[in-house]
């Protein structure tokens, strides 16, 4: 096995033994990137030299005997909606395909500080703006797993690089499941944290709950590693939780975090949300359940009352759309895409009533979950609720036989979740008859993100289709 192959963690070992050096594991990557992203198109704008030049840093550091962040001479990519201090970010628009930031995002500099080395930044569609990653600048970014199909959205970018093995970790962001339907469609992991866990800076709206900076893998582990230093509160950012992140003398620590007894842990099992699902979906997820039991949970067939769930997230990402994006509609008719320019309309049209409507059903649906998550530890449920589409469709129009109105109709597996507030994950679940991948979404209490991911991580070693790489002709 290549360098490409190995998890971040065990390459943060390597690492630190000096049994490979950073510059060896960046051009790995590098070389990885050039041989296979001709086929995938992830990594939309490239800083290889830059990257070689910070690994030759990243070893003279640990050559002196310096003291080594968790994330040392690990290769990495930031989601083409996070800004980058000198590297292009055009928010996946051709209003700003020529743009430059003057300044890093936090999870950026966090990254960056924790030792992490970045190969670029990943696409995504414009301002992030549905599940399935395609621009007019970029063009489609292509599932690792099936070129001809979707890698998901609005971090595919994220997703499908980490699956062809560019890179080892990625930041993304979810908003109504951006992190978690690429993780599926890609056989990934993605966390949704607990809105504050993250701190999210540049401030867009400083009391936004809706949408969160998160973090990508291909293990739980790698997941929570990256969490552990982007997570922790900062004095820019009101909303951000007080929490401290766990203290890690060296990145191997973070699975004993993660180690925790399923037995007996209560589970809430729905296949559906009382949404359509496509059949393959819930033929891989039948498997998954059983999984669960087998792992000695207590699976009961229940799910949330998330009733004002749907009104609650399109109305508050509508006004999101138009306080954000109103201005640049107004700016440039005609110039921003369809879905982007019909979410801004949407929130033009709201009134007082209508968010004071939302605010209220939001409050019920706070009191139903405390209820519901009193007698459960954890929901699980799709990801999302159909596997990998073709590529060259702009969304899936139909489930199952149920027409989908909108662009925004099929993500709602995870979208309602958004509008809970909660964390979830989507964790590798299995393969359907055609070897498309599809993710287990797994829902915690307010604020349990660690709890979530040892039972993720649980689940992950009990069925082992995380360690499932895609065919690309290269061995990684």
């Amino acid at each position: 096995m290549g360098l490409c192959g190995y998890d971040a963690i065990a390459l943060a070992g390597m690492l630190r033994r000096r049994a490979v050096s950073a510059r060896e594991v960046v051009a790995a990557h590098i070389e990885r990137a050039e041989a296979v992203d001709g086929m995938v198109n992830a990594l939309v704008t490239r800083s290889f030299e830059t990257a070689l030049a910070s690994a030759a840093r990243a070893d003279e550091s640990a050559s002196r005997g310096a003291e080594l962040g968790l994330l040392h001479g690990l290769p990495v990519a930031h989601k083409d909606l996070t800004d980058t201090a000198g590297v292009r970010t055009t928010y996946g628009s051709p209003l700003f395909s020529g743009h430059v930031p003057d300044r890093d995002a936090l999870v950026v500099s966090r990254m960056a500080g924790a030792g992490a080395i970045s190969l670029g930044k990943t696409n995504t569609p414009e301002f992030g703006t549905g599940s399935h990653t395609v621009n007019r600048v970029f063009g489609a970014t292509r599932n690792p797993f099936d070129p001809a199909r979707s890698a998901g959205g609005s971090s595919g970018g994220a997703a499908a690089a980490l699956a062809a093995r560019m890179i080892c970790l990625a930041d993304g962001t979810d908003l109504g499941g951006s992190l978690r339907n690429p993780a599926s469609f890609c056989n990934v992991v993605g966390l949704r944290p607990s809105a504050g866990r993250v701190p999210s800076w540049p401030l867009a709206d400083v009391a936004d709950m809706f949408a969160v900076d998160g973090p990508m893998a291909r293990t739980v582990a790698d997941v929570a590693l990256l969490l552990s230093v982007m997570s922790g509160p900062d004095p820019r950012v009101p909303m951000a939780l007080d929490a401290p992140p766990p203290i890690l003398a060296e990145p191997a620590q973070v699975t004993g975090l993660l180690e925790r007894e399923m037995r007996g842990v209560r589970v809430a099992w729905s296949t559906d949300l009382g949404l359509p699902v496509d059949p393959e979906v819930r033929a891989v997820l039948a498997g998954a359940r059983q999984a669960l039991v087998d792992l000695g949970c207590d699976v009961v067939d229940a799910c949330a009352d998330l009733t004002g769930a749907d009104e609650v997230f399109r109305t508050w990402r509508a006004f999101r759309y138009v306080t954000l994006l109103g201005p640049l509609y107004r700016e440039h008719p005609g110039q921003l895409g369809a879905s982007v320019a019909w979410n801004i309309e949407r929130g033009m049209e709201l009134t007082a009533a209508d968010l004071s409507r939302a605010t209220l059903l939001r409050t019920a649906l706070a009191e139903n979950l405390t209820a519901f998550f009193a007698d459960v530890e954890f929901l699980a449920c799709p990801a999302a609720q159909v596997p990998p589409f073709d590529v060259e469709l702009d969304w899936v129009h139909e489930i199952d036989g149920v027409p989908q109105e909108t662009y925004l109709d099929w993500m709602a597996s995870a979208y309602l979740i958004s509008a809970t507030g909660l964390p979830a994950i989507s964790v590798p679940a299995g393969f359907t008859t055609g070897g498309l991948p599809v993710g287990l979404q797994l829902v915690g209490r307010r604020r349990a993100d660690w709890p979530l991911l040892g039972a993720a991580r649980a689940f992950e070693a009990a069925t082992s289709y995380a360690s499932v790489v895609p065919d690309l002709g290269v061995p990684p």
